[in-house]
């Protein structure tokens, strides 16, 4: 068995830490502030249900705020949602190869899918990407 020396300090266990999505500065894990906000560009990587919605951690109550009132004047673009839905089923699970299956899997109606393609090559185009 190893015995410390005699000045020895006993192990620190390491705390988690969380970091404001305002400030960046890093904080206990205990003290964060969190909460889910509006968001279209938003989904889970599994669960459907927190779609459109994005988790926020902050620093304190202020820094909440400040993060939740941000995120109210951001415009919700219907679009946007439906077009993160169907990347999310095309970088995930096996290919889809038409539109119904698109469509099965996104929960989309095929009017919804056209929309959201519209709506991602006008983004591409503004951003000046091909």
């Amino acid at each position: 068995m190893w015995k410390r020396g005699k000045g020895a300090r006993p192990a620190r266990r390491a705390t988690p830490l969380e970091l404001c999505d305002l400030c960046a500065a890093a904080f206990p894990e205990d003290e964060a502030v969190r909460g889910y906000v509006p968001d279209s560009s938003a989904v889970h990587p599994t669960n459907d249900w927190f779609d459109g919605l994005r988790r926020v951690t902050a620093c304190g109550d202020a820094h909440f705020v400040v993060l939740r009132d941000t995120y109210r004047r951001r415009p919700f673009v219907e679009e946007e949602l439906w077009a993160a839905k169907i990347t999310r089923v095309l970088t995930s699970g096996p290919p889809v190869a038409t539109m119904e299956q698109l469509g099965c899997r996104t929960g989309l109606y095929e009017s919804e899918i056209r929309r959201a393609m519209a709506w991602h090559n006008e983004e591409r185009r503004q951003r000046g990407q091909p």
